[in-house]
């Protein structure tokens, strides 16, 4: 054999190794091919990029006496079927009884009034502070009031409340039924951006159910507030986020060629100059993002994160089709149109929710601050700018200083340290009627307690503390993209708040990242019922423990459930779920 080896290498004049020299320097599992012995089977390149979703076992068919076709028509379609049902169960919950209490609720006499005031004037404006009661006795016959009112978040929020007003009135059906109709499919979202992103029907089924029944998105579905609205926006940009991986993954895996032997290996000319082309679901994630900012500014921090996050995303994908450089790829080649489609469209969507603001007169009876540039704003560096854009930043400046100074206090607020573990909830209504009043048995003794209380379902709450460790354990010390993720969302909906310890907040402000929290639960939970391949022992036993924790979850929910919905109830049982004293 002719040697290619350089005239510098030590090597070139030994002596051939005989059989024994060679089978002594094999690996021992080279020594074992010789026996018949296959190895692990490496994972090909494109089923890397790819993978395939976890399937239900033949064995469960099997045991549950269903036929060949009839599994396989619903493996096909449990896709869908699944989310589909966890959501029917969510809207019936958050749609029954909808408008009780009938009652201005907590800071619906800030949103439901101003919706109705933004569908009709297209401006937020001053109500008299006795027109609750005129509005809940005439089912809303008022008179839309005239003079602008100062208000300190943007509209998107208070235009989808308003569109169910529109729809079935100005009472509290009306202004709940958008937040509840969101509520509702944000659980259908989160079922399938869970099934999608770890790769299996019944996980994200789990984790759309988990959020179905937690009380803090089942009360904050049947309140008019922003954050629920602010939870459905973000949520939706995320799972535009991944179908967009998902795709680009796609596109990638099927540039890659064969070999010889038919197996698509990593190709450093494609992972390093691969173009992505057109990505529409980055542009509908910006959009998304745009309605979470036009809902309330802290979408900020998930537009940040969220770029961030799919620029990483990016690298890893170009690392596993074998570029040698991916971050300088992504800088090349992918950060300016992630840049593109996700801040400019923002940035658009929220100055178009200011519509209605824009358009109103500038002549003193239109939106507050409407007329600042032509009066108070008069002159200065910008005057080449519209009247509209030079007011609207002055009012956005005011807001600005106002969000980051105010610290009234509230006999509610809480520090964001406090969150997780339940430590403050919010009442949002609370009344105590006489026996044999509203729902209180006629035969106690004293009046009945009847609370809607911002309360996440304990359990669910506690161990999802768990859960988020986990998740930062395996993507520190596993690399799952998926754990870093959900810890990179909730991230982005919580620590902000650390920030602003002194201000005025409140624990319902969590509402926006619990969809996280429920996928890190799913996602232990999928870990305790065991990985594929596990022993019958370790699957009866691991099941068997994750069955019984989302049996105790749900039937957490099941008993606070008057807490959630008003039910009057006795004053034994109200105290009995008082279960710490910071509840009360």
């Amino acid at each position: 054999m002719t040697s290619t080896a350089s005239s510098t290498d030590s090597t070139e004049h030994r002596p051939p190794l005989d059989e024994d020299e060679r089978a002594g320097r094999l690996s021992w599992p080279q020594r074992l091919r010789r026996f018949g012995y296959q190895g692990r089977p490496v994972a090909d390149v494109r089923e890397r990029l790819v993978p395939a979703y976890a399937e239900p076992s033949p064995r469960l068919w099997e045991a549950l006496g269903v036929s060949y076709r009839l599994s396989a028509w619903l493996t096909r379609w449990s896709a869908w079927i699944g989310p589909l049902l966890v959501t029917v169960l969510a809207g019936l919950l958050r749609f029954w009884n909808l408008g009780s209490p009938k009652a201005v609720i907590f800071d619906e006499t800030y949103y439901a009034k101003d919706a109705w005031a933004l569908v009709h004037r297209g401006f937020e404006v001053n109500w008299d502070k006795n027109v609750n009661a005129l509005i809940l006795n005439t089912n809303g016959d008022v008179p839309v009031p005239a003079g602008a009112s100062y208000v300190v978040h943007p509209p998107v929020g208070k235009y989808v409340i308003g569109l169910g007003e529109l729809l079935f009135g100005f009472n509290p059906f009306g202004w709940r039924f958008m937040t509840a109709l969101l509520g509702t499919l944000s659980v259908l979202l989160l079922c399938r951006i869970g099934r999608r992103l770890l790769r299996s029907t019944f996980l994200g089924c789990l984790a759309g159910a988990l959020m179905a029944v937690d009380g803090l998105h089942f009360v904050m579905s049947r309140t008019a507030l922003l954050d629920g609205v602010l939870m459905f926006f973000v949520l939706a940009a995320f799972g535009c986020l991944v179908i967009d991986r998902d795709k680009a993954r796609e596109k990638l895996a099927a540039s890659l060629t064969p070999d010889a032997d038919g197996r698509y290996r990593p190709s450093t000319s494609v992972g390093d100059h691969f173009r992505f082309g057109w990505r529409p679901w980055r542009w509908a994630a910006g959009l998304m993002l745009g309605l979470a900012i036009g809902t309330k500014w802290n979408g900020l921090y998930f537009m940040a994160a969220f770029i961030l996050m799919a620029l990483l995303w990016d690298a890893g994908t170009r690392r596993v089709a074998g570029a040698r450089h991916p971050y300088q790829a992504v800088l090349r080649y992918d950060t300016g149109y992630a840049f593109l489609a996700t801040v400019p469209v923002a940035l658009v969507t929220y100055l178009v929710s200011w519509t209605g603001w824009i358009l109103s007169p500038a002549d003193g009876t239109g939106g507050y601050y409407r007329n600042w540039a032509a009066t108070d704003g008069r002159g200065g560096a910008f005057t080449w700018l519209p009247d509209w854009l030079r007011s609207l930043w002055h009012y956005e400046h005011e807001v600005y200083k106002f969000h980051t100074h105010l610290t009234s206090p509230h006999s509610y607020q809480s520090n964001p340290w406090s969150w997780l573990v339940l430590g403050r909830p919010v009442s949002f209504f609370y009344e105590t009627p006489s026996p044999g009043v509203a729902g209180c048995p006629s035969g106690v003794a004293e009046k009945c307690p009847r609370e809607v209380l911002a309360l996440g379902t304990p359990l669910l709450w506690w161990a999802a503390c768990f859960a988020v460790l986990y998740v930062l354990w395996r993507w520190f010390f596993r690399r799952d993209w998926r754990a870093g993720a959900i810890a990179g969302a909730i991230a982005a909906g919580y620590l902000p708040w650390f920030m602003y310890q002194e201000r005025t907040i409140f624990f319902f402000y969590a509402d926006v990242f619990l969809p996280f929290l429920c996928l890190a639960l799913a996602m232990l939970i999928g870990a305790l019922a065991g990985p594929p391949g596990s022993s019958d022992n370790r699957r009866v036993i691991g099941a068997t423990g994750a069955g019984v924790l989302v049996l105790l979850i749900a039937w957490n929910f099941i008993y606070f459930w008057p807490l959630y919905t008003g039910t009057a109830m006795p004053i034994d049982d109200w105290r009995a779920r008082m279960w710490l004293d910071t509840w009360v």
